[in-house]
């Protein structure tokens, strides 16, 4: 038997963000608790700010009989002299039965100990306080609060718990408030308990009481509301995802509107404007024509048919923020740009002071412009950008909002006189951010990021802070997936090996093949291809990261083309053929020592492929797979294993060569197909 089964779990407000970080997991755990009860079924799950709602249309009214199967030890283990042995008296204990009641079957081609336990399904009315208990207990919404005189804890103090099973109120007790037939709707349109009989009343009550319970229904509000204003206005509205979401999530009946702010502050940077607003207000900000203007939409949970008091309340509370903020800016400014007292600044115990962290960065950019000697920059605009880069640390305004830092620099730069490449280097000398980060745009501030990036991976691991498992407190693997993407954005040649052991003399000695290993854990998460395709490019001993990805995009077209598979097994012979040969060396190949006519075709084809130019790595490894009709005639017509021992040798000389130029891009044999 089926019914409709509502759980409404009141609370005081919960706050926006452990409420989402935690939303993806709320309806799996319930779900693994109904399975574990056996009462697994489809349900729905809706939230507001002041509740958390299960919703089964069909719900079974009873747990299914079920037999649970018990399987001991082996009869010659559980009996002794025809006695029972405490393995076979611990059995029956699990069992709950006495050793006379346990039975035997054949398990494995053994005779075991052996309970069949018959299980009377439970009513789901008796067994609901337990689960939805297990359930709200186990959400992790990170801090939680005690209140009253309860030892236990949960995200917000628990107000009502509302249980009703086809319209019948399910006895329980939740964190000591007991469950009845009644709910809580906005708190302008009724601010006690309302009384309900069932569950279709409970949605119509909420309705009538102005709660939207639907989480979807509320976002489709908000965002037909942002158009209308737009429409009205000639405006646009920034839409930010995640504040959407927040926004959602605080509103029980939201209404989208229309504020302002005084043009004197359209002075800030935008990205300060816009940053005060949404990470203290949750504002969206407003733009015409591509640009910022003092406009905002505040998104309001009041139920009233006037909101002009509420846009003239939002408008009072933004004003102060935005006026702090021109102060900071103002004073700044008259500062100007210095890194005084940055020595003061810890960097990391054992790495000295963000002052010497960037002395640090000066040098490794000096190396690398020297390495890369580029057209379009210029050794003093490098230095100058890296000596001001974290000039904005010892700012108010970054002090206030501390995800501007770099930003703010730029625009001090560009206001007291800087060149527009320095500003542009300090404004991207944390990029890329994340994996769909913009990259730097210049090879001057490219320069400047890869510095940045460099010198924190080389300190420390120097100082024995290296990722482990999945913790990566200082973001060292997005370090290095930024300056893969960065060399091969600007195409700047960087060789693993050779590079870091030439920048990391500056550093406290500590194992190279740690932070090697490190940086090519990440190519192989970086490039999204058979892993054994980066496995085969880096057997080959190349560390270079531009050729690294220019090998394994070579090498991936060619797997993934029409007749790889066939190609593979005579170039995996050819493989087998060479294993002993050190490819290190020189092929010395003698056609004077040629017995068979397909040594000699073979000999000559691939002369003629060595002679030609390639103009990537995928020619050259077409033109060189391309060898397979020789080499198949080859294997067919020619004993390499000659008794000769010169011939031998000579054969072998000649498959190795043909390996040895292939090897030269990757190691095919570890390709898997």
């Amino acid at each position: 038997m089926l019914k409709t089964l509502l759980i409404e779990i009141g609370v005081e407000e919960l706050p926006a963000v452990p409420l989402l970080k935690e939303l993806k997991n709320i309806e799996k755990k319930y779900a693994d608790i109904l399975e574990k009860n056996a009462l697994m079924c489809e349900f729905e799950f809706y939230y507001t700010p002041r509740r958390l709602v299960l919703w089964h249309r069909e719900f079974p009214a009873m747990q299914n009989d079920s037999v649970e199967e018990f399987f001991g030890a082996p009869i010659e283990v559980a009996y002794k002299d025809g006695e029972p042995t405490p393995a076979a008296l611990g059995f029956a204990k699990k069992c709950g039965v006495s050793i006379d009641e346990v039975g035997r079957t054949e398990k494995g081609g053994k005779e075991v100990l052996y309970y069949k336990k018959e299980l009377k399904g439970q009513p789901s009315s008796v067994l609901l306080p337990e689960i939805i208990g297990m359930w709200i207990k186990s959400l992790d919404f990170g801090k939680s609060m005690r209140w009253g005189n309860l030892q236990e804890s949960f995200i917000r103090p628990i107000r009502w718990v509302n249980v009703l099973l086809d319209d019948e109120l399910v006895a329980m007790e939740l964190f000591g408030k007991k469950s009845s037939k009644e709910t809580f709707v906005h708190r302008i349109s009724n601010f006690g308990a309302v009384q309900i009989n069932g569950a279709k009343e409970y949605f119509e009550v909420l309705h009538k009481g102005g709660v939207t319970l639907f989480s979807e229904d509320r976002m489709v509000k908000i965002l037909n509301d942002f158009k209308a204003l737009e429409v009205t206005h000639a405006v646009n509205v920034e839409i930010d995802d995640d504040l959407l979401d927040e926004v959602i999530a605080i509103t029980e009946h939201p209404t989208a509107l229309l504020g302002s702010f005084d043009e004197a502050f359209l002075r800030l940077p935008p990205e300060v404007i816009i940053t005060s607003m949404k990470e203290h207000q949750r504002y969206f900000p407003v733009f015409k024509d591509g640009k910022l203007i003092n406009k905002f939409v505040v998104v309001s949970n009041a139920l009233t048919d006037d909101f002009s008091k509420v846009i003239e309340g939002n408008e009072r509370v933004l004003r102060p923020r935005l006026a702090d903020a021109l102060f900071f800016y103002d004073n700044d400014l008259k500062k100007g740009l210095s890194t005084a007292g940055l020595e003061k600044v810890v960097f990391m115990k054992g790495l000295g002071s963000v002052a010497d962290k960037i002395e640090r960065e000066k040098k490794i950019a000096n190396t690398l412009f020297a390495m890369y000697q580029p057209k379009d920059a210029d050794k003093e605009t490098l230095e100058r950008a890296i000596s001001l880069a974290k000039a904005d640390l010892m700012s108010e305004m970054v002090y206030e909002f501390t995800e501007l830092q770099g930003l703010m620099g730029s625009y001090y730069a560009k206001a007291l006189g800087e060149s527009d490449a320095v500003a542009c280097a300090i404004k991207e000398q944390y990029l890329p951010d994340g994996e769909e980060s913009a990259l730097p745009s210049t090879v001057t501030s490219a320069i400047v990021a890869m510095s940045i990036k460099l010198d924190t991976l080389l300190g420390l691991f120097s100082v024995e802070q290296i990722p482990t498992g999945s913790r990566d407190p200082f973001a060292l693997r997005r370090a290095v997936n930024g300056l893969i993407r960065i060399t091969k954005e600007h195409n700047l040649e960087f060789d693993i090996v050779a590079t870091l052991n030439l920048l990391s003399k500056e550093y406290a000695e500590f194992d190279m093949k740690k932070l090697e290993a490190f940086f090519l854990e990440r190519v192989k998460q970086y490039f999204k291809v058979n892993p054994s395709i980066i496995e085969a490019v880096l057997a080959t001993g190349e560390r270079e990261l531009l050729k690294i990805g220019k090998k394994i995009e070579a090498l991936n077209i060619m797997v993934n083309s029409e007749g790889f598979s066939e190609s593979f097994s005579t170039f995996k012979r050819v493989a087998n053929i060479t294993k002993d040969i050190d490819l290190s060396l020189d092929m010395v190949i003698s056609s004077e020592l040629f017995e068979q006519k397909a040594e000699e075709l073979l000999y000559a084809r691939y002369n003629e492929v060595l002679a030609c130019g390639y103009n990537s790595y995928e020619e050259e490894l077409d033109a060189l797979l391309g060898l397979k009709p020789e080499l198949d005639k080859f294997f067919e017509d020619v004993m390499v294993n000659a008794e000769d021992e010169a011939v031998k040798n000579n054969r072998k000389a000649l498959v190795a060569s043909i390996y040895k130029s292939i090897y030269k891009i990757a190691d095919i044999k570890e390709v898997s197909v």
